[in-house]
């Protein structure tokens, strides 16, 4: 069955989309991750078909194991796919080499991680300037600025990592991923190690991305307050997306997720 530009299984609830009309940033087709063989073998993604929306952010949801941070690392081509298809734009991953696909990683994804990933003997300005510095390219200065006065980051930039805060840490790497304007940005939990209040200031930060740069974001949580932030959740149990909600609120989509904890199977 295909609604909402996701394929579910015959038995996974349907449900509607009311943007199918928006251009699409990167999709998968068929979806498939095993890890392990036999006894010890476990389907992680078992067929996602999903189109994710240009200029939105998307929230991905559920329950522990449901394959939420498989999908998006198959999605941003840092896992490879046991089968099916992976698109950004209109470039299949899963046909590119490891080269091909190297270069297409740097030039056209953002990432975002609860780790932050910053290099500890680089400032903050060369952690956010690494990925154009690794790819030969100059930041476009206008735009440069525009990024780093949105994330509040003007008097930190000669800064290193241990002297700024977690918040501040994580600000450095949405600039990072952002400052190349990239096709997509995938964000894998990246207010996982923050408080209330730098969360709030870095949800801010990815929602203004959004609205007001027309970025496209796809980001793995477990919160609901985080998804809140965002145009669409997808919710995934047992390797497939099996609901959608458009417009959430922090109740909304927690009400959604009892739902999957609560229903037998899922």
């Amino acid at each position: 069955m295909v609604q909402a530009g996701v394929t579910t299984s015959s038995t996974a609830p349907a449900f509607e989309d009311s943007a199918t009309t928006s251009p699409i940033a990167a999709r998968t087709e068929g979806l498939t991750k095993i890890y392990g063989k036999g006894d010890a073998q476990v389907v992680a993604l078992g067929g996602v078909s999903v189109a994710l929306n240009a200029h939105e952010f998307t929230a991905v949801m559920g329950p522990s194991g449901s394959g939420k941070s498989t999908l998006m690392h198959c999605a941003a081509g840092l896992d490879e796919a046991t089968s099916g298809r992976v698109f950004i734009g209109d470039v299949e991953l899963t046909s590119l080499n490891e080269k091909d696909l190297t270069r297409l990683r740097r030039d056209r994804i953002g990432f975002i991680f609860q780790a932050f990933n910053l290099i500890p003997t680089l400032t903050a300005k060369e952690n956010i300037l690494l990925p154009l510095s690794i790819a030969g390219r100059e930041p476009d200065p206008a735009w440069f600025d525009q990024v780093i006065t949105t994330v509040g980051l003007s008097e930190r930039l000669g800064h290193r990592p241990t002297e700024l805060s977690g918040g501040q840490q994580q600000r450095v790497a949405c600039a990072r991923a952002l400052v190349s304007r990239p096709d997509i940005i995938f964000a894998d939990e990246p207010t996982g190690n923050l408080d209330s209040k730098s969360s709030r200031e870095v949800l801010e930060f990815l929602r203004r991305s959004v609205s007001d740069f027309g970025q496209t974001i796809v980001m793995v949580t477990h919160d609901p307050v985080a998804a809140s932030y965002t145009d669409r959740v997808l919710f995934l149990a047992d390797g497939l997306v099996v609901e959608e909600l458009r417009s959430p609120t922090a109740e909304t989509v927690l009400e959604r997720m009892g739902h999957l904890d609560a229903t037998p199977g899922v």
